[in-house]
């Protein structure tokens, strides 16, 4: 079940979920607008191997906005900071922003419960495409939880992604044994 404005209102009344910054404007009938940081991030080899630490260079969106360029993996993330309790925040693109051509992520859209930081953006790009920091990006939508949940992400000594940072960051991938 999806939690509806008025419940996402009582959920941050309790801290059950936290928003920072939040604005009333950005709620939805069923969702919170969330926008692009000024932090983007390039993976800095052109052949990324599963197995390594991959590393990326950090940079800002200028004024003046940014070129996206397809073929290439672009990692954003979101102003807001967010922190979940008692739900499981998944996050899509604004359609406004699949329309520019621009997909937010590839395959991490689920967070899970007991996730607290900026959300790390997996960009791409259908052709060019000018973007710049502080546009709506994406979208949370909330999921109620059925039953307790044993241990939250935040609390999971395996959790790869609980460093709090506004800046995107990079897989993870390599700490998993395989």
């Amino acid at each position: 079940m999806i939690l509806s404005d008025r419940s996402i209102l009582e959920a941050i009344a309790k801290n059950d979920i936290v928003i920072e910054p939040y604005s009333r404007d950005c709620l939805g009938t069923n969702s919170y607008d969330v926008h692009l940081s000024k932090y983007l991030a390039c993976y800095i080899d052109e052949i990324i191997d599963a197995k390594k630490h991959n590393q990326v260079k950090h940079f800002e969106i200028s004024e003046d906005g940014i070129v996206l360029s397809p073929g290439k993996t672009y990692l954003g993330s979101t102003e807001e900071y967010t922190e979940t309790r008692e739900y499981v925040p998944f996050l899509e693109g604004k359609s406004s922003v699949g329309r520019l051509g621009i997909d937010i992520h590839a395959t991490a859209g689920k967070g899970d419960v007991g996730f607290c930081n900026h959300w790390t953006l997996e960009i791409s790009v259908s052709q060019p495409v000018r973007v710049y920091a502080g546009m709506p990006i994406g979208q949370l939508i909330y999921f109620m939880v059925d039953g307790q949940v044993e241990v939250d992400y935040a609390a999971k000594s395996s959790a790869k992604y609980n460093l709090r940072t506004p800046k995107p960051v990079e897989s993870m991938m390599w700490k998993n044994s395989f």
